[in-house]
């Protein structure tokens, strides 16, 4: 038994129109390898180059353990410089990640390397956020709180994706009050036994290589595996509808402050009731019976 995954198309010189009207509109993935063509950052983006003109910032650091108890589950691991991190990659397999950095922020001399493609998409232009894992690392399904439309382009190394459309949620062991699926579950050897409506899923997979640009649409479910160190920046493309941006306010006020309210009263008491709900309304929801 495995998952139910097909290949995510690849297309090179694409233009504006056939992008708006074949994924875009659509929302269906496609990997565009010649997108950063002309970047300087095709060239130049290597942890070697890092090295040189960032090494010196201090860089939040993240492991793949779940957060247990009261611990909060957005903090970082630790705090190190980035010659630092880049050398803990260099030495060998790691779970330590860091996601979400803000490059205009914390490094703005970078911000030449790279351009906002001319696809007919309107980039939230304040938040080029970088992404670096080493060998092995992984990141637990989830979609992203914004539901932006995210652009993501590889650089170093490669890393695997895996993606579900909104449409599969009922056989993903969301979390409740969250926007992640169970950590528990290993999306590279899944134990169907346990967890049965995953086979059900249909989704999506890609091993992106330097130079890859995967366009992952609003909602989309994504889990992602190091094979290699990787350096990666996305660029965001944020919802525009009435309907969205109510879900994301929802999501931003209620949910999470609800969710980390209960932590803290609860404690993993908290966390292993989400869990035993993500379960039940899962086989429920997708018709499972056991």
């Amino acid at each position: 038994m495995k998952l139910d995954l097909q290949s995510i198309p690849r297309v090179r010189g694409i233009s504006k129109e056939e992008f708006l009207k074949e994924y875009f509109i659509p929302q269906k993935p496609v990997v565009m390898e010649d997108l950063t063509a002309d970047w300087p950052a095709r060239e130049k983006w290597n942890f070697e180059y890092f090295r040189e003109k960032v090494g010196e910032i201090v860089v939040p650091i993240y492991d793949g353990k779940p957060a247990k108890g009261h611990q909060s589950s957005h903090g970082p691991t630790m705090k190190i410089k980035m010659k630092e991190y880049i050398d803990i990659l260099k030495k060998g397999p790691t779970d330590l990640r860091m996601f979400f950095f803000n490059l205009l922020k914390n490094c703005p001399e970078l911000i030449n390397d790279f351009k906002y493609p001319d696809l007919g998409v309107r980039f939230f232009k304040k938040l080029p956020v970088l992404f670096v894992g080493g060998e092995g690392a992984k990141v637990v399904m989830h979609y992203d709180m914004d539901l932006a439309n995210n652009f993501h382009f590889n650089f170093a190394g490669e890393k695997k994706v895996i993606l579900y459309p909104p449409s599969q949620t009922k056989y993903l062991y969301k979390v409740p009050y969250s926007i992640v699926s169970m950590e528990q579950i290993d999306m590279e050897h899944p134990d169907f036994k346990r967890y049965p409506a995953l086979l059900k899923a249909k989704g999506y997979e890609v091993t992106l290589k330097p130079g890859d640009a995967l366009f992952i649409p609003s909602k989309w479910w994504h889990f992602i595996k190091y094979e290699t160190p990787c350096l990666s920046l996305t660029l965001r493309s944020l919802p525009t509808s009435p309907k969205k941006i109510l879900e994301v306010l929802r999501s931003i006020i209620l949910f999470r402050n609800y969710d980390n309210l209960m932590r803290k009263l609860r404690g993993q008491r908290w966390i292993d009731h989400k869990n035993e709900q993500a379960i039940k309304n899962t086989h429920k929801n997708g018709e499972i019976t056991q």
